[in-house]
């Protein structure tokens, strides 16, 4: 796709939601079901299902996906995604890249063994290793709008309020 043609998709798309602002605000949804002795959740990804279950460090088999490992994907997908379409916006030829994103747990707070130990990632790492002749100020404005636009690492960066709701039936 060249910036051109990504201008002319999204276009309309800007005008409608200067127009009507709340054309733009809308709600994604993610959904999954447990079920059965296993403790795993079938999350469906609008693909496939994917089976979540315990990491082998909280006693999981390592055959089901991971949540901190899809956390981390998700991050790598979005600001995959997020450069290329800058890239095209500012006609940056990215010829190839790899992203890369790590982070650092302590199990000791999942499984409650410590209490001062933090359940969830301690930090989290993004890298990118791209194969562009652009010069130093294009890839710093790049990696700037790429941080700016890309709504997982923002979401993370600035942590939403998070509500949760539970509703019971009889089984």
């Amino acid at each position: 796709m060249d910036a051109d043609k990504l201008r002319s998709l999204q276009a309309p798309l800007k005008e409608a939601y200067r127009d009507d602002p709340a054309q733009a605000v809308i709600t994604l949804h993610a959904e999954g079901s447990v079920h059965g002795e296993d403790v795993v959740c079938s999350v469906e990804t609008g693909r496939a299902i994917v089976e979540a279950g315990l990491h082998p460090a909280t006693g999981g088999p390592g055959t089901q996906a991971c949540s901190g490992d899809m956390l981390l994907q998700a991050l790598v997908a979005c600001a995959g995604v997020t450069l290329k379409a800058v890239a095209t916006a500012l006609e940056i030829d990215v010829k190839d890249g790899t992203l890369r994103a790590e982070g650092d747990l302590d199990f000791k707070g999942t499984l409650g063994v410590d209490r001062e130990a933090p359940v969830g990632f301690k930090d989290i790492r993004l890298s990118f290793d791209l194969a562009t002749d652009a010069d130093d100020e294009k890839l710093a404005t790049l990696m700037k709008l790429t941080e700016r636009y890309c709504v997982v690492y923002q979401t993370l960066k600035s942590p939403p309020p998070v509500a949760v709701d539970t509703k019971t039936n009889a089984a």
